[in-house]
């Protein structure tokens, strides 16, 4: 393994990392930042009532800022969870190319319950100047607690 290989694997884990964090402190922002401007944001093999697909940078910073941006009227939770904390496992980074990769990555939220639901994130990275980017994300929902505290939390995010 080279140099230049090994500095892309440490962006796209430092990427990965940016996303998890301001995820779930809701910085809607540092959020978005971490994604190219075309950027797809999608489920995967999720029920329907919680699939979702965004398009461009725009859109994802409009979803992911309704989590805290309820309607006056709408009084109800997103969720139930006093924190949320999506934790990071295995991760496979394959580099295409100098300029692309892509990345298989086990993950864990946790709220309040412990264990509430984990998948795995697919995605295609992209490098931007010197950073490297999320192009096309597909979250892939694997399991969720019966009790989970996010059961909800999509469906009233779309």
């Amino acid at each position: 393994m080279t140099h230049s290989e090994l500095m892309a694997r440490e962006g796209i884990r430092h990427t990965m990392a940016s996303y998890t964090m301001a995820g779930d402190r809701l910085r809607a922002e540092d959020f978005t930042a971490v994604f190219t401007e075309d950027a797809i944001l999608e489920t995967e093999g999720v029920p329907a009532q919680d699939a979702f697909r965004h398009v461009g940078r725009q859109a994802i910073h409009d979803w992911i800022a309704r989590w805290r941006a309820r309607p006056a009227d709408d009084q109800r939770p997103v969720h139930q969870a006093s924190f949320v904390r999506h934790h990071l496992a295995t991760s496979l980074i394959e580099l295409v190319d100098g300029e692309t990769a892509n990345a298989r990555t086990y993950w864990t939220a946790y709220t309040d319950i412990g264990p509430d639901h984990c998948g795995c994130y697919l995605d295609l990275f992209r490098k931007a100047g010197e950073r490297w980017l999320i192009a096309h994300r597909r979250i892939r929902l694997d399991w969720r607690s019966p009790h989970s505290l996010m059961f909800t939390a999509i469906a009233r995010t779309n």
